[in-house]
């Protein structure tokens, strides 16, 4: 298919999410990917700093990847989860399991990051009936936490203000505020002291009737890259845990060494009672998400009535051809060399970039943790979706630098394959949009 006739089709017949259609420039047509290399249809390279909405952990067409797809298509490649098992879906839980916190031992299958959450929004409230709390009823949420498009973890992700438009979908979900911090700075220690007493106040009158509480361990994602302190995450945790709160970790963008160690749980040295594991899973390779929950959570749901099983599943659940990627994505992510590259990310990071935010009157708030970077910008309208945004993405994307501002923040969180070249044209074209377009 020719380039004019492909857009002309996209335009006429294809509706792209989170896209105002009738403002937006056509889309960029992809032909190929390599490494963390994009190659559009014109021949044009882009480089892709944001992992392709987070997914690609080792860089696109990974042959590694692909051959055990290939070798697991030819041999299985769908089997109804229900009453059915197969080897990849088995191998695949021990191996996770044998990394993960160790009280996390039972894996359940679904498709992507907001049926993830939505599984353990589901198990939580039902866990409480089963043992015989039915008054644990209320769940809580973190002020710009965001968790998905499904009802349950829109729900959760209300505060990120994503979802105006279907308000009367969701059910009453408590919020309380998130210590954020960034380099440099100097009031963190009192504005995490004034959260969690916040959090202790929200406990005292409503701790007894909460399921669950659920958060983004070390960085909130969409909400603009935000990050908070390790110690910030043990405290909130010890306090749910003090009165029998269950937590819940969204990992699925903070999972898969993205935050430097494997899961942002084993930075913070914290265990919750679920964790939510999507888009690094397969390396970005297909969709797929699980829902790890503790053995005594599990142990709940077993009874000789079948109204205390979970009743909920999905069409590909455990995927064989998911699976497969996921097992080799899991060989590459745990070799040393994938350790080593992920610290070169950070460090380079904090010996480039660091200086020229530095040097921007423009720039402000920066904060890394592992491979992410992120930083805000001079803007008339912080807010996501907004001209500055839009007009940021089109710059740098004519330059051949795939990166999506959220709102004022401009972020890296590029896949791990990405050479130090690289990494320094990117930071050379954020300089010039800093110093031509995007300062105060």
């Amino acid at each position: 298919m020719d380039l004019p006739t492909l857009l002309e089709l996209d335009q006429a017949l294809v509706w792209h999410p989170f896209t105002q259609a009738r403002t937006a420039p056509p889309a960029t047509a992809i032909r190929s990917g390599r490494g963390a290399v994009l190659t559009d249809f014109q021949g044009r390279e882009l480089l892709d700093l944001v992992s392709s909405w987070w997914v690609t952990l080792h860089g696109h067409g990974h042959p590694a990847i692909a051959r055990a797809i290939g070798e697991q298509a030819a041999r299985l490649e769908q089997v109804i989860f229900a009453g059915c098992t197969h080897e990849p879906a088995v191998a695949l839980c021990q191996r996770l399991t044998g990394i993960l916190p160790r009280e996390l031992r039972r894996c359940f299958f679904s498709d992507n990051g907001s049926t993830a959450v939505e599984v353990a929004l589901k198990m939580a409230l039902q866990a409480g009936k089963n043992r015989g709390e039915p008054g644990r009823t209320r769940f809580l949420a973190f002020a710009g936490g965001y968790h998905g498009d499904t009802v349950g973890a829109m729900s959760a992700g209300v505060s990120s203000d994503f979802f105006g438009a279907w308000r009367e979908l969701l059910f009453p979900v408590d919020v309380l505020p998130v210590a954020d911090t960034w380099l440099g700075d100097g009031t963190v220690a009192a504005r995490e002291a004034a959260a969690l007493d916040r959090l202790d106040q929200h406990l005292d009158r409503h701790g007894a009737r909460t399921s669950a509480a659920i958060l983004e361990p070390l960085v909130q994602g969409a909400c603009g890259m935000r990050m908070h302190r390790p110690e910030f995450l043990r405290g909130v945790v010890e306090r749910l845990r003090a009165r029998g709160v269950l937590v819940i970790l969204d990992e699925v963008m903070t999972g898969f060494g993205r935050l430097g160690p494997l899961f942002g749980c084993l930075a913070a040295e914290v265990s919750p009672d679920f964790i939510c594991l999507s888009k690094g899973l397969t390396g970005g390779a297909l969709p797929m998400s699980l829902t790890v929950a503790t053995e005594a959570v599990y142990q709940t749901f077993l009874d000789e009535s079948i109204h205390k099983a979970f009743l909920h599943g999905h069409s590909f659940t455990a995927n064989p051809l998911g699976c497969a990627a996921a097992l080799a994505s899991l060989d590459l992510l745990l070799d040393p060399a994938c350790a080593a590259a992920r610290a070169r990310i950070e460090r380079r990071h904090r010996t480039r970039l660091a200086p020229l935010v530095a040097a921007s009157p423009g720039a402000a708030r920066l904060r890394i943790q592992g491979t992410i970077a992120a930083f805000e910008v001079a803007a008339p309208d912080p807010a996501y979706g907004a001209d500055g945004s839009a007009r940021m993405q089109a710059w740098f994307l004519d330059r051949g630098l795939l990166l999506r501002p959220l709102g004022n923040t401009l972020y890296l969180l590029p896949p791990y394959c990405i050479t130090d070249a690289q990494l320094d044209a990117a930071y050379a074209g954020i300089a010039e949009g800093l110093e031509r377009h995007f300062s105060a």
